[in-house]
């Protein structure tokens, strides 16, 4: 093993959970790999990475990026001056702790803080989730030594000898749900004696979902089936305020699923997004599912991951414009069609990738070295 001169690695990934928490795994693996390695991430202040990085374990610094909107805003005068604004921290960062390697997951930070480790000369590796790279993945990957994918064709964006095909990083908890179905009818307060939903729109919740929820809460207790109900901070308080009045004691709803392995775990189907990280998990999860895109997300490579695993039978897709009239329909339909559920389960353990965040740590490992090696 070589010596390290640097023995920093910085990691940029936040927005969203399906950003964060993928950077958190890479770290994990690096750590198991290597434990003369030292971490720091940098998210975007404001997001949920300044909450969720530090209880893994990890520092973090926020820089004051932003998201443009695709719709007229006030707040994308603000966007040039904080773009700037951290560009500058960037460079500063990368200057203060010299890393000797710079990975980017996706999310407001990673374009920063990559651009400015390539200006100074750092390896990069870049993460992309999608089928459909977003525009500052494909800038980045210009510059960068690898840029591990979880998708085939993606040559025709990215430089063909650059890349490698990983998989998507996820939770290590998520193996083994099979063994956690006690556990999780334990912590969720749930009986095995009536099929169970987990619904879900990624870390920050799905409006669409919630209203599709929202305004079938009569016909989920005639259906006499116990849901998970996952809302994002937004609809929280509403949804409470629903179940309540519904007097619909089998619908649990919660603001942001910390256990993330026992909801899994305790679901028989699934209802979802189709973010890269979350189709993902459903795989090494093994849950059958309906996935209704967000419609909104760039190149609508939320709606082109879906239809990679509805080609594949592993799961069956509603359009976001159909959701409040078709979802609990086709939830009902899935929930009864045990066939179907077998036949999904069978194709999404062919399509999992559980050492992926594994794969990607040992590539990160050989771009370290080799860079040890130019040095000498």
């Amino acid at each position: 093993m070589k010596k390290l001169a640097n023995n920093q690695v910085i990691l940029s990934g936040g927005g969203t959970g399906g950003h964060i928490f993928p950077a958190i795994a890479i770290a994990q693996e690096l750590s198991e790999l290597r434990s003369d390695l030292e971490f720091l991430f940098v998210g975007a202040k404001g997001k949920m990475e300044m909450d969720k990085v530090p209880k893994a374990g990890y520092p973090i610094i926020g820089l004051p990026v932003s998201a443009f909107h695709r719709r007229i805003t006030w707040k994308n005068l603000l966007f040039p001056f904080k773009l700037v604004a951290s560009m500058i921290k960037a460079d500063k960062i990368i200057r203060r702790y010299r890393p000797i390697l710079v990975i980017g997951t996706g999310g407001f930070a990673s374009g920063p803080l990559l651009k400015a480790a390539t200006r100074r000369g750092i390896p990069t590796l870049v993460q992309e989730q999608n089928a459909f790279p977003g525009v500052t993945n494909r800038l980045l990957a210009r510059k960068a030594q690898k840029i591990c994918v979880a998708h085939s064709g993606m040559d025709e964006w990215f430089e063909s000898e650059k890349i490698v095909m990983s998989g998507n990083p996820v939770r290590k908890d998520l193996t083994g749900m099979e063994h956690k179905k006690s556990e999780a009818l334990s912590f969720f307060e749930l009986n095995n004696t009536a099929p169970i939903a987990l619904l879900f729109g990624g870390s920050l919740g799905a409006l669409t979902l919630n209203e599709t929820i929202a305004a079938n809460i009569d016909r989920i207790k005639e259906m006499g089936i116990q849901l998970i109900w996952q809302t994002g901070k937004g609809y929280y308080e509403k949804a409470v305020k629903l179940v309540q009045e519904k007097d619909a004691r089998d619908i649990y709803v919660f603001s942001f699923l910390e256990r993330m392995d026992l909801a899994y775990a305790a679901a028989d189907v699934v209802m979802c997004r189709a973010g890269a990280i979350t189709l993902s998990e459903l795989c090494l999860a093994a849950k059958p599912g309906i996935l209704v895109p967000y419609p909104a997300a760039a190149g609508n490579h939320q709606m082109k991951n879906a239809l990679s695993f509805r080609d594949k039978n592993a799961a069956w897709v509603l359009d976001n414009g159909e959701a409040k009239e078709k979802l609990i329909d086709l939830l009902k339909e899935l929930i009864d069609n045990q066939e179907e559920q077998i036949i999904m389960k069978k194709n999404l353990v062919r399509m999992a990738k559980p050492e992926a965040g594994k794969h990607i740590a040992e590539v990160a490992i050989e771009i370290i070295e080799k860079r040890i090696i130019d040095k000498n």
